[in-house]
């Protein structure tokens, strides 16, 4: 084997995990269905390639869960003028979404996001992620 050819191959081989770790949306969300939820910022992680947020928000039976809401990457999200600082652990917020297939993982995909103290959000002028 050539020296061009077992480098190639291992590039190829290094890339395999990363490629794997990107999931489906399809796969893990039901994109048929769309759920509110009312609740707490706790956590922003503002990063790539997938951003998040972690909410305190009741389930549909009142009982307050722990949601992990993904969303677009920090590149993508910062292009479509939003920053680490727009949204505060501690902000009340409103989050559209489509819910995890598995119901008690208490996950979405987000669509919206809205601060209703001053009316801010994502989502709501054609911004969206893949």
């Amino acid at each position: 084997m050539t020296y061009i050819r077992f480098i190639s191959l291992c590039a190829g081989l290094l890339l395999v995990p990363a490629a794997l770790a990107h999931h489906s949306f399809q796969a893990t969300y039901d994109m048929d269905t769309t759920i509110e939820i009312r609740g707490k910022l706790i956590q922003m992680n503002f990063r790539n390639p997938h951003s998040s947020v972690m909410v305190l928000a009741p389930d549909e039976n009142g009982v307050e869960q722990r949601w992990g809401i993904e969303w677009g990457g920090a590149s993508l999200l910062m292009r479509q003028g939003l920053t680490r600082t727009s949204f505060k652990p501690g902000d009340e917020v409103v989050i559209v979404g489509q819910p995890s297939r598995e119901r008690t993982d208490y996950r979405m995909r987000m669509e919206s996001i809205l601060r209703p103290s001053d009316n801010f959000g994502w989502g709501f002028n054609n911004e969206e992620f893949e």
